[in-house]
């Protein structure tokens, strides 16, 4: 009996010990900290997700309308804004310039520190550079969509159609109004040299019909391994 009355102390014993750990007070489980708003504002401006930050800033706006550093913030995102237009302006993307302008207009007047001292100096030297790209934006969209030239590239290398005279004389059409609407300066590249002045003389005779006025600038290079190419250089604002 010895034996028996052992085995049900033991069990008793461990029963026991199941149902205290079973009643113990379980740790409720830890609360992540919350996000700081003003610093995810931060990080979405220094990520150039612009979008995402005026969501922020609006928000906080509305939470927190007399928050001294809605102003800087204001001002950050404004000037991101008119970077990126000068940007994609210089890449050539017209669209894309004029949307992120209008932002950076639309930002930019309404931040708090219109007023006097180094504040209002930032303030005007900010809205100064904003007219220039508005003027460089209008400059663009005015002027006539290239032919034949990748305007964003330093230069466009463009294969003469020499074996077939019609089909030259029409992409020479082409190639004189790129180089007086982007003022692009014209390097003949030609296997032989007694074929550099044709070509320059029939380029000439189309930019003077264009405009007699423009200062044609034009040269060549004997590359013999080469079939008739034309290098045009844009002029870079």
């Amino acid at each position: 009996m010895k034996p028996f009355a052992t085995r049900y102390l033991l069990l008793a014993v461990f029963s026991l010990l199941l149902a205290a750990c079973s009643h113990a007070p379980t740790e409720p489980p830890a609360v992540p900290p919350q996000a700081d708003p003003w610093q995810q504002l931060q990080d979405s401006i220094t990520r150039n997700e612009l979008a995402t930050a005026e969501d922020q800033l609006s928000t906080l706006q509305t939470q927190a309308p007399d928050d001294e550093r809605l102003e800087s913030f204001q001002r950050q995102l404004a000037e991101a804004y008119l970077q990126r237009s000068q940007i994609v302006l210089q890449k050539g993307d017209v669209n894309a310039a004029a949307t992120a302008l209008a932002r950076a207009r639309t930002l930019m007047p309404q931040a708090p520190a219109l007023t006097g001292g180094t504040n209002g100096a930032l303030v005007h030297a900010r809205k100064v550079e904003l007219e220039k790209a508005e003027a460089a934006l209008k400059a663009a969209e005015s002027k006539p969509k290239a032919r034949v030239i990748d305007p964003t590239a330093p230069s466009t290398v463009i294969a003469l159609e020499t074996t077939d005279i019609q089909a030259m004389r029409r992409q020479l059409d082409a190639i004189a109004a790129d180089v007086v609407n982007y003022q692009c300066e014209v390097v003949f590249q030609v296997p032989r040299k007694q074929d550099a002045p044709w070509l320059k003389t029939l380029l000439r005779k189309r930019v003077a019909q264009m405009n007699a006025d423009f200062a044609l600038r034009q040269r060549h290079e004997i590359q013999r391994a080469l079939p008739a190419q034309v290098v045009l250089v844009p002029h870079q604002q």
